[in-house]
């Protein structure tokens, strides 16, 4: 498999400022450090070259999204207030908990672009598969603010790239840790796009990724949750997999996937509470390239800069059918312990999203 790889030194260079997990500093909470820094993603970077996986990749270079591009998915304000903000030495992106400094509109178009531009070069046949380590995320932004350190929905913008090339089915595979509400709500509506959202149950947004929330109108039945347990690991993942994931990609045979692809369901994230290791990650790249529709990789949360180039390499490794000599050094002690084993109250859980998943209707049409 030849993968695509995109990545921009001004993606390290998004300023999130001083807010103690993305509170604002001040009075009695003494400035620390955004969660969203640069060291996570930098240091997946720097494993990626160090154990010489760079040198089997495809470097594909970003450009910036367009206005035109991001207004398919973004409101005409918002565009605008992120502009603005940008030139007049930053802001926040809407939730007041976005932080973001001078410059970084500029560098929230690049990250959208990268992924179009990795769109690009897997529909011309450039490369099979793609790998876009984009900063700031994206999966969190409606179309009328940034919400959860998202500025512009990086994969809405580039699925709808791909719609506007011909494309009519697009899938999103997200596992993110927090439930994947900007696609969904941009999507929501739309038989065209398959929005599916493995996260944690009532993490965040608060009250948002139940299982009843299965779309709108037309878009009734192309948008499937998967809220697991705090606590999940592999064991639980794999079901869902199983049991969700796959039958609904397979039933809705998309012509290409996305994967929103945050690494804050790692056993060591500050930000959640779930058991995941690398080989986890490795086992679900595989099952999402085992769905035969191409696949574009992108970079979204993921919070422990110790353990998130591991979880990543597995990944890249994994698209591109090479294993490097890199071994993770935490995986022989996440394996041993006992939330890997899927628990009844997980399977549960998997059931009634099972439950609710209607293949008949994602199905395409004559």
């Amino acid at each position: 498999m030849s993968t695509g790889w995109i990545c921009h030194e001004r993606y390290f260079w998004h300023d999130t400022g001083t807010g103690p997990l993305g509170m604002p500093g001040g009075g009695y909470l003494e400035p620390l450090r955004h969660p969203d820094t640069p060291e996570a993603k930098r240091r997946l970077r720097n494993l990626v070259e160090v154990s010489g996986l760079l040198d089997a990749l495809v470097p594909v270079a970003p450009r910036p999204a367009t206005e035109a591009e991001l207004l398919r998915v973004h409101t005409e304000a918002h565009v605008t207030r992120m502009r603005e903000l940008s030139e007049s030495g930053g802001g926040d992106a809407g939730d007041g908990e976005s932080a973001f400094g001078p410059g970084s509109y500029e560098i929230a178009r690049l990250a959208a672009g990268g992924v179009i531009a990795a769109v690009d070069a897997v529909l011309d046949g450039t490369v099979d598969n793609a790998y876009a380590l984009v900063r700031p995320p994206g999966h969190h932004a409606v179309p009328d603010q940034g919400i959860g350190f998202c500025m512009f929905g990086n994969i809405a913008v580039a699925a709808e790239h791909a719609r506007s090339r011909g494309l009519r089915r697009v899938a999103v595979v997200d596992w993110d840790v927090h439930h994947g509400n900007g696609t969904q709500a941009v999507f929501e509506s739309d038989p065209g796009v398959l929005a599916v959202s493995l996260h944690q149950d009532g993490l965040f947004p608060a009250d948002s990724g139940k299982v009843a929330e299965r779309g709108t109108g037309a878009g009734e039945g192309f948008t499937v949750n998967v809220p697991l347990p705090a606590g999940s690991g592999s064991g639980a993942y794999e079901e869902a997999f199983e049991r969700v994931v796959g039958p609904a990609v397979r039933a809705f045979a998309p012509e290409l996937v996305f994967v929103a692809c945050g690494f804050d369901a790692g056993a060591f994230d500050p930000l959640a509470r779930m058991c995941l290791h690398s080989d986890a990650y490795r086992m679900m790249t595989a099952r999402v390239l085992s769905y035969g529709a191409p696949v574009v990789v992108v970079h979204e949360g993921g919070y422990s800069p110790e353990y998130v180039p591991f979880c990543g390499l597995a990944v890249v490794e994994t698209l591109a059918g090479v294993r490097t000599p890199v071994t993770d050094p935490f995986l022989e002690s996440l394996l041993g312990i006992p939330g890997q084993e899927m628990a009844p109250h997980q399977r549960e859980a998997v059931e009634r999203a099972a439950a609710a998943l209607d293949l008949d209707a994602v199905r395409p049409r004559p």
